[in-house]
C-alpha cells in the first residue's frame, strides 16, 4: 500500500484548541481520525482526545486488513461514545463533554467512511470533489430538501447546530458509515473539522489534490491558512488529516 499523508491543526481565533487528529499507518491499512470537541460544552478537548484514543487503540490492536470494516467502525465509535459519556456522568446534561468526529479507514484499494455530526470527509479526484460526507445538522436537511442552497447554508443562522455527537446522553448516536469507496491512483481523502470546511467552497477544498502538485503537506497547510483567513476574526480550531492514494 503506497500512500502519502499529512495532518494539521491550527488554533484559529480561539483561546484553546479542542480538536484532535491522527493518521495511523501500517503495511495493510491506514486510519485517519479527526475529533472536534464541542466548545459550548465542558471539556470538549478531553472528549475529543478520549474519543480519538479509543478508536486509535482499537485499530492498533486489530488484525489488519480489517475483516469487517463497517462493523469495526460502528463498534469503535460506539465505544468512543460510551467512554466520553462516562466522563460526564456527574455533570449536568447541558455541560457534559461532547465531540463530533470523522474517521476514514483505507485498505485493499478502498476506503470506508464514518462520521458523527459536522466533521467531514472528502474524496478529491482530478482536481475536483468527487464525493463528500453529509452533515448531521438541520442545515444539511434543508439542503437535501432543496429549501436552501449550499451557498445559503454558509450564512444560515443554524449552521453551527448539529443533531448528534459523541458524549452527552447515553444512547449511541446516529452515525453514517459508507460501503467501500473505491480509490484510484492520485485520489486524495480529507477528514476535517468544521473549522476547515466552513466558509470554503468545494472548489477550494479540491485544492488539496490539485493535479501535478505532489506535496500533500504543503497543500493541507495552504488550505488551512485559506480557511483561517476567510473566517477571520472568528475562525474556529482548524484541523484536517489527508491521505493521497498512490496504489499498491
Amino acid at each position: 500500500m503506497q500512500i502519502e499523508y499529512a495532518k494539521v491543526s491550527a488554533l484559529g481565533d480561539r483561546k484553546d484548541n479542542q480538536d484532535r487528529a491522527a493518521v495511523v499507518v501500517s503495511e495493510d491499512a491506514a486510519l485517519m481520525l479527526v475529533f472536534d470537541g464541542m466548545g459550548g460544552h465542558s471539556d470538549g478537548a478531553r472528549a475529543a482526545e478520549t474519543g480519538l484514543k479509543v478508536v486509535q487503540d482499537m485499530f492498533m490492536a486489530a488484525t489488519l486488513p480489517i475483516f469487517d470494516p463497517q462493523g469495526f467502525l460502528y463498534m469503535a465509535l460506539a465505544r468512543a461514545h460510551d467512554k466520553v459519556v462516562s466522563l460526564g456522568r456527574e455533570v449536568a446534561v447541558d455541560f457534559r463533554p461532547r465531540a463530533t468526529c470523522a474517521i476514514c479507514l483505507v485498505q485493499e484499494s478502498g476506503s470506508f467512511w464514518a462520521h458523527i455530526g459536522d466533521s467531514r470527509i472528502y474524496q478529491v479526484r482530478d482536481g475536483a470533489v468527487r464525493k463528500r460526507s453529509r452533515d448531521h445538522s438541520h442545515v444539511e436537511v434543508l439542503i437535501q430538501e432543496g429549501a436552501i442552497s449550499e451557498e445559503e447554508a454558509q450564512d444560515h443562522p443554524m449552521r453551527n447546530f448539529v443533531e448528534c455527537c459523541i458524549g452527552g446522553d447515553a444512547p449511541v448516536p446516529d452515525m453514517s458509515i459508507t460501503n467501500s469507496v473505491r480509490l484510484e491512483e492520485g485520489d486524495v481523502l480529507l477528514a476535517c473539522s468544521d473549522g476547515l470546511w466552513s466558509g470554503l467552497s468545494d472548489d477550494d477544498m479540491a485544492e488539496i489534490g490539485a493535479p501535478g502538485d505532489n506535496n500533500l503537506v504543503e497543500n493541507l497547510k495552504s488550505l488551512s491558512m485559506k480557511a483561517l483567513s476567510v473566517n477571520s476574526p472568528y475562525s474556529d480550531n482548524t484541523t484536517g488529516a489527508a491521505l493521497r492514494w498512490l496504489g499498491v
